[in-house]
């Protein structure tokens, strides 16, 4: 069972215009602080300025340090400044439809319900009969920034998104008719064109009934926003922010790596490779980004290759070991580049708004050694991990279109 909760206190832009200037890409949609600061010296009135005050400085030489007390003190204050603002409305007791249509899937929406979720119906070891359901781990330091900027704000601003199976399709058939005969209340186009949609729900019988659906749910798989739901936990609060969306209506896109490692011959990297991997050799023009699972691509010294892994490199009953992105984390990266774990600073993720195209520039420009592109986790796979309570490996799962970052922020006070 699934409980919603209207949003007490919800803080949102007065019409489209404003929303179009306001709202922003979560902050884990970028490569680096310096794409965050080019933004706000265009639009000093973009929500980053709040969720990333270290970046909002006039001179990038002199950002502050994230998560610093200067920092917080400064989100704070843009915090205050922006419920100030006119061109800001708060509404009592929100759900709302939200829906996000991307080019890359022309008349397939992602269509969710925002709402309030409870803490205390996440899984973990503490509380192990929850039923919203972590797939990755929790790293602490990450976790207590989220929540220091939840605690200077007194605002949730990041949304975690959560995945519903709705097999009967009765949450999407409702998601589906609340708009049929009201325009939005907001709409955007976003820089990489997609479309938001969001439809305020304030009519009590229509939250009722969505209230009632969901509780029809067994379990939910967190997407995106394990370490905002866990912040949320950790301050004590009953809520967290979310949507929910159906996972029919959820699309998953590849996340790429970029390696430091030491380099190899041809034969020599042929060798090494084909003890877990068949390999084929590609046409060095290519830009491969398979989407196939077990199709994996790998760029180095102007060559690409495509690695298919061998049988014995992972256990099919094991959902985790059967993601090809555990697979190269085990048998290249550790075993071939002595790169022990997922996180070290010898690899950095790259997620699908970045192409196959800047993958290789940075090899051929010497930033790194070698690229991988990987295809996408199904959701069907994604699912599973979450069935069986296993973790996720690290930036495994590049959920999009992505939930925007400022429609919609829940006011604690």
């Amino acid at each position: 069972m699934i409980t919603i909760t209207p949003i007490a206190k919800a803080l949102v832009p007065a019409n489209s215009e404003i929303a179009a200037a306001f709202t922003s890409p979560n902050y884990d949609e970028f490569q680096n602080d310096r794409e965050i600061w080019e933004i706000l010296q265009r639009n000093p009135v973009s929500i980053l300025a709040v969720k990333m005050p270290h970046c909002d400085v006039a001179d990038a030489s002199k950002m502050l340090r994230e998560g610093s007390p200067e920092a917080l003190a400064h989100a704070a204050e843009k915090m205050q400044e922006v419920r100030q603002r006119p061109a800001m409305k708060v509404l009592e007791n929100l759900l709302y439809v939200y829906e996000i249509t991307a080019p890359f899937r022309p008349g397939q929406p992602q269509l969710g319900l925002g709402c309030f979720a409870r803490t205390d119906e996440i899984l973990t070891e503490q509380n192990p009969g929850g039923v919203i359901i972590r797939n990755e781990g929790i790293r602490e330091e990450k976790a207590k920034g989220r929540a220091d900027l939840i605690k200077a704000t007194g605002t949730f601003i990041g949304v975690v998104n959560n995945c519903v199976e709705d097999k009967e399709g009765r949450i999407l058939r409702a998601l589906q008719d609340f708009p049929a005969t009201k325009d939005p209340d907001l709409e955007i186009v976003d820089e990489r064109k997609n479309r938001h949609r969001v439809w305020y729900i304030l009519d009590p019988a229509a939250r009722q009934h969505f209230v009632e659906l969901f509780a029809e749910e067994s379990n939910a798989y967190v997407a995106d926003g394990n370490h905002r739901s866990a912040a949320a936990a950790s301050l004590g609060c009953e809520h967290f922010l979310t949507v929910f969306f159906p996972a029919q209506t959820m699309g998953i896109r590849p996340y790429n790596r970029l390696v430091h490692a030491k380099t190899f011959t041809r034969t020599e990297l042929e060798a090494v490779l084909s003890e877990s991997f068949v390999l084929r050799p590609l046409d060095a023009a290519r830009e491969y980004q398979p989407e196939q699972t077990h199709h994996i691509g790998l760029y180095t010294a102007g060559r690409w290759f495509e690695l298919s892994p061998k049988p014995h490199t992972f256990d099919k009953a094991n959902a985790v070991e059967s993601l090809d992105c555990d697979i190269i984390q085990r048998h290249l990266f550790a075993e071939v580049f002595a790169i022990q774990d997922a996180r070290d600073k010898h690899l950095t993720f790259v997620g699908s708004n970045k192409d196959v195209r800047y993958l290789v520039e940075q090899v051929d420009g010497g930033e790194y050694q070698y690229a991988v592109t990987l295809p996408p986790v199904t959701m069907a796979q994604f699912i599973e991990v979450c069935r069986q309570r296993r973790m996720m490996p690290p930036k495994s799962t590049w959920f999009e279109p992505k939930i925007r970052s400022g429609l919609v922020i829940a006011l604690l006070d």
